[in-house]
C-alpha cells in the first residue's frame, strides 16, 4: 500500500506474476546447454574441456594449411596436384579464420551444429582428396624414375607427395576431431 497526496493506491499481484518477475529478475540464470562444444548465450563461461579442444582442433588446422601449400608449391606442375592441394589449402585457411574469430570474439561465424556436421563431411573428403592425390604423384613419381631420369621434377614430386602424406594425416586428426564434436552432439 502506498499513501500519495491524500489517495491511498494499493498494488495486487498473483503468486504466479511474482514469481516470474523473480525468475526474470535473478542475477545468474544457468540455463544447460545440450552438448559442451554449443555456446550458450545464457552462460559467457567456457567449460575446462572446451579450450584445449578448440586449441588442438586450430592446431591442426594450422598445421594442414602449412603442409598443403607447401605440397601445392613444391609440385606446381601436376594439375591434379596442384587443384587439390589448393583446395584443401582454401578449407584449411577459412577453417583456421572461423577457429580464429569465434575464440577471439567467443561469437559463432555460423552455428556450432551446421559447422560441426560441414567440418565433419568437409574433413571425410579432404582426406580422400589428400590421399588420392599423393597416390596419383606416387605413380607420376615412379614414371618419371623409370622413363625420364628428371632429377628436378623427381625431387619436387617427392616433396609433394612428403607434404601431402602429413598433410592427409593431420586432416585425419582433424577428422577425429570433428567426428567426436559431432558425436558429443548427436549424443545430447
Amino acid at each position: 500500500m502506498k499513501e500519495g497526496s491524500g489517495v491511498l493506491m494499493m498494488a495486487v499481484v498473483s503468486p504466479s506474476a511474482a514469481a516470474a518477475a523473480a525468475a526474470y529478475s535473478s542475477p545468474a540464470m544457468v540455463v544447460p546447454t545440450p552438448s559442451p562444444f554449443s555456446f550458450s548465450v545464457a552462460s559467457t563461461r567456457w567449460s575446462s574441456s572446451r579450450p584445449s579442444i578448440r586449441m588442438s582442433g586450430l592446431f591442426c588446422r594450422a598445421m594442414v594449411l602449412v603442409f598443403s601449400f607447401a605440397s601445392s608449391l613444391a609440385l606446381a606442375a601436376t594439375i591434379y596436384s596442384f587443384v587439390v592441394t589448393t583446395l584443401v589449402f582454401v578449407y584449411s585457411a577459412y577453417q583456421l579464420f572461423k577457429g580464429v574469430t569465434d575464440i577471439a570474439y567467443r561469437g559463432i561465424f555460423i552455428s556450432d551444429r551446421t559447422s560441426d556436421y560441414v567440418s565433419f563431411v568437409l574433413d571425410q573428403l579432404a582426406g580422400y582428396l589428400l590421399l588420392s592425390c599423393s597416390s596419383v604423384t606416387a605413380l607420376a613419381i615412379h614414371h618419371e624414375e623409370v622413363e625420364a631420369k628428371n632429377t628436378s621434377m623427381m625431387k619436387a614430386a617427392m616433396v609433394c607427395v612428403c607434404m601431402s602424406f602429413v598433410a592427409f594425416f593431420i586432416t585425419a586428426a582433424s577428422a577425429i576431431l570433428s567426428g567426436y564434436k559431432l558425436s558429443k552432439r548427436i549424443m545430447w
